[in-house]
């Protein structure tokens, strides 16, 4: 048995009315597909222009690890130049990521190659990050601590997403005090008998290729698998809603304050407990 998923509604292009209108009002995911045609990075981005323009820097790598008490809030696991991350992408699998990197900080000469979308939101110009990942290697699921709409945009290979709603929370078995599910669940293979409650989980799924684009509405978990080497950029929008603003100012400022206390008073009892409790409290919900 699978996840309960449907494909994401795709398009070609999309006016800046029907986009806002259709899809952020809504608060519903699409792909638009032609949307950075006339970008210079639709030519341009893929591994090897970037070896060439930021091979010198220094990047911060993650990995399917665990999470440990012992882990800052997103403390890398590795380091190394993005020259030799690169080669390792182009040699063989690994489960190497980059995450959440603003490498235009580093290289202004990536910001002339894409243009800022014109599509009815207030894009935040100072965080138009970058992720980077090998073949098969996963981002686990979770949704984004700001709650932002999020313009996710994919170079070099194929992505598959999964996409869950904010409304389908307690069927993921989500962490508390984090912004994670139990990382112990395969979204490719799910075990329903030790995580029953994701039969009665709704998401979305879709592939996405090079240079299209994928929108993201607020708080939607999101789990992403690197079909092949590649990377992506997301352009994010702050959330529209005083509800959503107060989540985001909660997870900010408090949230992932205690955690870190408890981690740090606690140790791997603190994290035990919170993986024991995502099973307890999840399950109550079925049905």
């Amino acid at each position: 048995m699978l996840l309960q998923l449907t494909e994401i509604e795709r398009l070609k292009t999309i006016s800046k009315e029907d986009f806002y209108t259709n899809f952020v009002k809504k608060q519903k995911p699409v792909v638009v597909e032609q949307l950075t045609t006339d970008w210079p990075a639709y030519e341009k981005w893929n591994l090897n222009y970037i070896k060439e323009i930021a091979g010198d820097k220094i990047v911060p790598l993650y990995d399917d690890r665990p999470v440990s008490y012992k882990d800052g809030f997103n403390e890398a696991h590795a380091k190394m130049k993005m020259a030799a991350y690169i080669d390792l992408l182009n040699s063989k699998p690994t489960n190497f990521r980059i995450f959440l990197y603003n490498l235009m900080q580093e290289v202004p000469l990536l910001k002339k190659d894409f243009h800022w979308p014109n599509l009815g939101l207030r894009l935040v110009k100072q965080l138009p990050m970058l992720f980077f990942g090998g073949e098969n290697s996963k981002v686990f699921m979770h949704y984004d601590i700001d709650y932002s709409n999020i313009l996710h945009f994919h170079f070099h290979g194929k992505k598959r997403c999964v996409l869950f709603a904010p409304d389908q929370t307690p069927y993921l078995y989500k962490i508390p005090f984090s912004l994670i599910s139990r990382e112990d669940i395969d979204f490719d293979n799910p075990d329903f008998d030790k995580f029953p409650a994701l039969k009665q989980a709704k998401g979305y799924f879709t592939e996405l290729k090079h240079g299209e684009m994928i929108y993201m509405p607020e708080g939607y978990w999101h789990y992403m698998k690197y079909q092949t080497p590649g990377f992506s950029m997301s352009l994010r929008a702050f959330p529209r809603s005083i509800i959503k603003l107060s989540k985001a100012a909660y997870n900010i400022f408090i949230m992932r304050h205690i955690d870190n206390f408890m981690k740090k008073r606690k140790g791997q009892k603190w994290i035990d407990y919170k993986n024991e409790k995502a099973i307890h409290d999840t399950n109550k919900n079925l049905i």
